[in-house]
């Protein structure tokens, strides 16, 4: 199950929420098949490359916040 590290001060629902939301991503197939899935479609962003394994997957999400995954 994924680590949500709430930066944005989201509300205790929203939070949950979101915990409830992303559970069951756990490749980052799942992520961009959910990000489609949403209305409207989110698209990746950004990939941020911290090293040969790791990389930050930005996506956007709501009211302007976007979502960073850490993919290894």
């Amino acid at each position: 199950m994924p680590t949500l590290r709430d930066r944005a001060g989201l509300s205790a629902p929203e939070r949950e929420g979101l915990e409830r939301e992303l559970s069951p991503l756990g490749m980052l197939e799942g992520v961009v098949r959910w990000g489609y899935a949403a209305v409207p479609p989110r698209d990746v962003a950004a990939v941020v490359v911290q090293d040969e394994f790791s990389h930050d997957v930005v996506m956007p999400w709501e009211r302007g916040l976007y979502l960073v995954f850490d993919t290894t």
